[in-house]
């Protein structure tokens, strides 16, 4: 059976952003306390005290986020070149049989120009295109029979280079992405390979977005 600090614990660590603003002494511990009273006395299934949970959210140990916190900063003050695309537009697709002919089609176009920029991200059920708007007439051209699920104009993309060291070390990408969350930019496409990370944004979010960046790496 859940102890009240195990259900306090739970309950906190699935809300992005609580334990960081309890760490630096952001939140009223008590108006968290009456906050979250419904979800823990769930999942113990009886009636619990706010001082009860008060006292539980007092002794929650921050030193392994802090560590965790501490080495992923250091990861960021490593960030390579930043590498900022404009003009980019967004395809998602269906997944068919002739879809992979298609997308040779257009890889082979690509190749053709270093101008131009090309993501394919193919998953289970659809595929995503993130291409410059110099290669738009080729791919509506290319995929006119495909079954279009979504497309999106006026994006940019913002590459970053990681840190080898981003294999070994959790949460890189949570910290990065956290803070266009703080800052209410809605990321329209996370596309990544082993040392890179492409964040595709709005054309209007781009600055800000870059900016975030540059602080990053300058700690």
């Amino acid at each position: 059976m859940k102890t009240i600090q195990e259900a306090v614990e739970i309950t906190i660590r699935k809300t992005p952003f609580i334990e960081e603003a309890l760490n630096e002494k952001l939140i009223n511990v008590s108006s968290l306390a009456r906050e979250i009273l419904p979800e823990v006395s769930k999942l113990l299934k009886k009636e619990v005290k706010v001082g009860a949970v008060m006292m539980a959210i007092n002794r929650l140990s921050p030193a392994n986020e802090l560590r965790v916190r501490k080495n992923i900063k250091r990861l960021a003050l490593d960030l390579g070149d930043v590498i900022v695309r404009s003009d980019l537009c967004d395809y998602t697709f269906r997944n068919t049989p002739s879809l992979l002919k298609e997308i040779a089609k257009i890889l082979s176009k690509s190749a053709d120009s270093n101008d131009y920029f090309l993501t394919v991200s193919q998953g289970i059920f659809e595929t995503n295109i993130v291409t410059s708007k110099n290669l738009q007439p080729f791919v509506e051209e290319i995929f006119k029979k495909e079954t279009l699920i979504n497309n999106v104009n006026d994006l940019a993309s913002i590459t970053i280079k990681l840190p080898k060291e981003n294999l070994e070390q959790s949460g890189i990408y949570y910290f990065i992405l956290k803070q266009f969350a703080w800052a209410n930019i809605a990321v329209q496409e996370v596309i990544s390979t082993t040392h890179e990370m492409t964040i595709v944004v709005k054309e209007r979010d781009v600055n800000e977005t870059f900016a975030i960046l540059m602080d990053l790496k300058l700690g």
